[in-house]
């Protein structure tokens, strides 16, 4: 996911929001979302737009940081998954420093990207990388958290368009494995999704399991798991994609039109910093 970031690091930017939470999850637990306040809109004028962004003390305690006053940590916004539905579109991805993933990240717009929030609470030490929508109301966003290892993942499910967001495990509440992360996700209809977990715990890739869902990616099952790279099924070829621009130190979202990408939005990668004391 740290695409082209050695060209991204030159500048910080001050943030102006707390989104705190509880300190990070035990093994085995998904961290579930805090309550917070109605985050602000960010317009699009045609700039990278920042999202607001501030360290606080558990995320200075919870990522092990030693940055100092004169020295602080640089905190960066990394975007890796879009979609649309409708006049409605979605990116998703997850804050980070240097060296440790702070919080997921999932944005919309509900008037074609002139103006967008974040549309689910921040979760700690979770990243989110695939996204989907099969129509105007269901959706779907996959991701795991990262802190330690890569563990635990999970789907992000919306009935209503994005309104609202429900959260499911793969492995299951009893499960007593917690290793692996999202490689392929993809829904043929509303009830029908299959994707594949890479369940290694650091180290070479694999072993590979392939789960299916029969309601929506409300529960999963286990179908197949082999050592070598498995597929979910073949998707349609994607109508949107997020790319980094090293000179405008930004994410692009961009939309399939015709023979070109068309820009639909930009997000800037520094949005603040963390250091001891705060």
């Amino acid at each position: 996911m740290r695409i082209g970031f050695l060209l991204l690091v030159s500048f910080i930017l001050p943030g102006t929001l707390v989104f705190a939470q509880d300190g990070p999850p035990s093994a085995g637990q998904v961290s579930a979302p805090q309550a917070v306040p109605e985050p602000p809109v960010m317009l699009n004028t045609g700039k990278p737009m920042v999202l607001p962004f501030e360290c606080t003390r558990e995320d200075v305690g919870s990522a092990g940081f030693s940055c100092s006053e004169d020295a602080p940590c640089p905190v960066y916004l990394e975007l890796g998954a879009a979609a649309s539905a409708g006049n409605k579109f979605f990116v998703a991805g997850n804050i980070h420093s240097a060296a440790v993933t702070l919080y997921s990240v999932l944005l919309g717009s509900d008037d074609a990207g002139h103006s967008w929030r974040e549309v689910h609470p921040r979760i700690r030490a979770a990243g989110l990388d695939h996204l989907q929508f099969i129509d105007a109301n269901t959706g779907w966003v996959g991701g795991q958290l990262l802190f330690p290892l890569p563990q635990d993942p999970f789907v992000l499910l919306t009935a209503d368009g994005g309104m609202n967001w429900r959260q499911a495990a793969i492995f299951g509440e009893n499960s007593d494995y917690h290793f692996g992360s999202i490689q392929e996700m993809y829904f043929s209809s509303r009830t029908n999704g299959s994707l594949v977990i890479d369940r290694s715990s650091g180290g070479d890739p694999g072993p590979f399991a392939l789960y299916e869902s029969p309601d929506g990616g409300a529960s999963w099952t286990l179908k197949e798991q082999t050592a070598k790279p498995l597929h979910a099924k073949a998707a349609p070829e994607a109508d949107w994609r997020v790319r980094v621009d090293g000179g405008a130190k930004a994410f692009l979202l961009e939309r399939h039109q015709g023979e070109r990408w068309a820009l639909q939005a930009s997000f800037a990668v520094n949005i603040g910093f963390c250091r001891l004391g705060q």
